[in-house]
């Protein structure tokens, strides 16, 4: 294929030319993104090699041990919009409150969410890791400071989501409401090349990806969901293969593409969940739905959910459209 047919910058000049009423200041935020995971990559692919792998002796606001990496892709992301004018104010899960831009410069339309690198617990293992972003217009009047309110939309109103996998090869997965489309970085020539278009996920797949650790604090309905999906029914399909990474970003990547379903629930442990809405279960299931796939607490769609704080929990179902959907029923037995 040609490289210059089928680079991000390519598609997204392609894209820009279906809006004529386009100002150029969306597209430039997407290549903003694909910058800001070019310089992670190069990190990531040579943490090895210096002093950037392990903890820093740190917690982040959800009370986890930050990585050195966690903080580098972090100021890196914040470092890339905070004097590009594109943006209005971010949110990290990384930062307790917004990260306003500087007062002096321009602000953009629109809002970025991200979780700098998530997975970070599995990077002294070479497991791969990856960035989610969720972007969304700003609702305060543009000549007004960004607050809080312009994060807390519902999913369903995302302009664009998508996330950077660093692992074997560097991919980025983005939509912008017509499709997902994946990218795969060259880093002979330092572009993203088109590798994956339209990607649809199967109605129905045959892995099902669940933390059974934590099996001793799961709700019976869950107990029985996960048993169902084991048991030997060749007739219905089953059993399912189980597969966990611990990477969100992974297990998502492999459910995309094969389908079936990631189960992160609410449990006695956790009642809420442990994934963050505006950081991570929003922007997939922004991605889902476009693939043609599902996302849900179990009772109500994630794209549907009005969230009531900048850090705020949700459990979360994600995956094929059969398959959710047959989870919510055993979810929601009387």
């Amino acid at each position: 294929m040609s490289h210059d047919a089928h680079t991000l910058s390519r598609f997204i000049m392609d894209e820009e030319r279906r809006h004529p009423r386009a100002t150029g200041g969306f597209s430039a935020l997407l290549s903003q993104i694909s910058l800001a995971a070019k310089v992670i990559h190069r990190e990531v692919s040579r943490a090895g090699l210096v002093d950037i792998l392990g903890l820093t002796g740190q917690e982040n606001v959800q009370g986890e041990e930050v990585q050195k990496l966690d903080i580098f892709a972090n100021e890196t992301i914040v470092a890339m919009f905070e004097t590009s004018g594109l943006l209005c104010a971010m949110a990290s899960e990384e930062e307790e409150g917004i990260i306003p831009m500087p007062p002096d410069l321009p602000h953009g339309a629109y809002t970025l969410a991200f979780d700098p690198l998530d997975g970070s617990s599995n990077i002294d293992a070479n497991v791969n890791i990856g960035t989610i972003f969720s972007i969304h217009r700003r609702l305060s009047a543009s000549d007004t400071l960004a607050t809080e309110h312009d994060f807390l939309q519902p999913g369903r109103q995302q302009v664009c989501a998508g996330y950077v996998l660093y692992g074997t090869s560097t991919m980025l997965v983005f939509s912008t409401g017509h499709g997902v489309h994946g990218f795969t970085l060259d880093p002979s020539i330092g572009e993203f090349l088109l590798s994956h278009r339209d990607l649809q996920m199967p109605a129905q797949g045959k892995i099902y990806s669940i933390n059974e650790g934590n099996a001793a604090w799961w709700d019976e309905p869950i107990r029985t969901y996960i048993a169902h999906l084991k048991s030997d029914d060749s007739e219905r399909g089953l059993p399912y293969k189980s597969r966990y990474i611990g990477s969100l970003v992974a297990d998502f990547h492999r459910t995309l593409l094969y389908g079936g379903i990631f189960l992160y629930p609410g449990d006695r442990k956790a009642p809420e969940g442990k994934l963050r809405l505006l950081y991570e279960a929003s922007p997939l299931a922004f991605l889902a739905q476009q693939a043609g796939g599902h996302a849900s607490t179990g009772r109500r769609a994630i794209l549907e959910l009005e969230p009531e704080q900048l850090h705020q929990r949700v459990p979360l179902i994600i995956g094929s459209r059969d398959d959710v959907a047959e989870a919510e029923s055993f979810l929601n037995r009387p």
